[in-house]
């Protein structure tokens, strides 16, 4: 029997793991935090269990639905409001998100919806893309590159970067093109246009909506996954670090009392634990490149509102990051967005405000957060709630708040994982952000390592 070492339970780790042990392995799954899941958890607001981070999934591929209905969540797997969401622009217009594009990139620049966004003058401009040759901008090493050689600063600044910035929390120049677009250049070349490339990789996808979700929340995934390592024997180890990982094995050493990853520095006996094959959804821990990242707060109200009951945003906005009075970068209606949820609030809203926020002030280095409650007075909430009340057009007072929290951790690290030859990357660290991406890679992972 293959001995496999699984570094880091985020959701990478926890489907490559149970899906090596449930093929025959001896895995071994280390995590430096005291529970499973990453930032796929649940806090508890005015008495609702809500998600902790992420609340849906892409479809694309059915691979999430795939996985969870073999955890036993077929039933429970849903589509959010067809209503869609809408974008404060950088002149603070607010518009419905144009309907047909990718990652912002519109399959018709000359459209209705996308000129509402970006103006006349800059749909002309996307519009050449049409007459550009194909290779121009095919070289692109990120996002932002290709979008301003194809179709122009306009669409980038206006329509590009709001989404991108509102979802990955990071500048389209920063986010290498085959990561978070993969297929992307090669539809391009395929089909002459980026236009023509983003109605062939929309196409790929089945009809219906972009994005799913499970009744509960989709820390379901993760307590199901658990449940099997339990099942298939996986030997869980929390509170234990990764010191240094290689492609034979890995020297852990366990975390302090104090909580964090970093507290175990320099406490402890490190132990030397070996493998016929290593998985790592960390970064290298010897990597001598810090790590390029930003910080992401997010805030959730619950409000007793009636006039939200108009969905007046749909299910939430997306800020453009100069638009000026407004700190947030996203909201989520989640109440619009989830009916499910609204089934179990009493007529309440619960409503999500990401915000950008540095680095340091960022979760602890493993990258996963801590839920806070703060009260209604709070300044988290105060500002929450302006913040709210501008977006959705809908008056919203300290008064209206019946439960708030704050939870800040570490956005995606852009800079390479850096593993040893020989170690196989899972999860974010690896695969980039996005449950289905990161499903995707550690269940291709850990079929190559059962297939050796």
């Amino acid at each position: 029997m293959s001995r496999v070492v699984v570094v880091g339970g985020g959701l990478g780790g926890l489907v490559v793991a149970r899906d090596l042990a449930k093929g025959g392995a001896d895995v071994v799954l280390v995590e430096a935090e005291d529970e499973l899941g990453g930032m796929l958890r649940t806090h508890s607001v005015a008495g609702l269990d809500l998600d902790l981070a992420a609340d849906s999934f892409a479809t694309r591929g059915d691979i999430v639905a795939a996985l969870a209905i073999e955890l036993g969540l077929g039933n429970e797997l849903c589509l959010p409001d067809p209503r869609g969401a809408w974008l404060m622009t950088r002149d603070r217009r607010t518009a419905p998100l144009p309907a047909a594009g990718l990652l912002g990139i519109p399959s018709t620049p000359m459209a209705a919806d996308v000129l509402a966004v970006i103006g006349t003058a800059a749909g002309l401009r996307a519009q050449m893309d049409s007459l550009i040759p194909a290779p121009v901008g095919a070289a692109a090493v990120t996002l932002g590159e290709l979008v301003r050689k194809r179709m122009g600063a306009g669409v980038l600044e206006q329509l590009v970067l709001p989404i991108v910035a509102g979802v990955h929390s990071t500048h389209p120049d920063d986010l290498e093109l085959d990561r978070v677009a993969p297929g992307l250049r090669a539809a391009l070349l395929r089909t002459g246009s980026l236009a023509s490339a983003v109605v062939a990789q929309r196409a790929a996808v089945p009809a219906g909506s972009a994005v799913g979700g499970i009744r509960g929340g989709i820390a379901r995934l993760v307590r199901e996954l658990v449940a099997d390592l339990d099942t298939y024997r996986v030997d869980v180890r929390l509170r234990t670090r990764a010191v240094r990982i290689d492609q034979h094995g890995v020297d852990v050493q366990p975390v302090g009392d104090r909580g964090g990853a970093e507290d175990g520095h320099g406490g402890g006996e490190v132990e030397r634990i070996e493998a016929d094959h290593m998985v790592a959804g960390v970064a290298d821990p010897t990597r001598t490149a810090p790590a390029r990242r930003t910080g992401i707060e997010l805030v959730t109200l619950v409000v007793d509102q009636p006039e939200l009951d108009a969905a007046p945003r749909g299910t939430g906005m997306l800020v453009h990051p100069d638009a000026q009075g407004v700190g947030a970068k996203a909201l989520t209606h989640a109440t619009v967005k989830w009916p499910w949820l609204a089934e179990r609030t009493d007529g309440r809203h619960v409503i999500r405000l990401s915000y950008a926020i540095g680095p340091q002030d960022g979760a602890a280095a493993s990258g996963v957060g801590r839920s806070a409650v703060v009260g209604p007075d709070s300044p988290s909430a105060v500002a929450a709630a302006a913040d709210a009340a501008a977006m959705l057009g809908v008056p919203l007072t300290a008064s209206q708040v019946v439960g708030a929290a704050r939870v800040r951790w570490h956005g995606p690290d852009s800079e390479p994982a850096a593993l040893a030859d020989g170690v196989v990357g899972v999860g974010e660290a690896s695969s980039g952000r996005g449950i289905a991406g990161i499903v995707a890679a550690a269940r291709s992972r850990a079929a190559a390592i059962l297939g050796a």
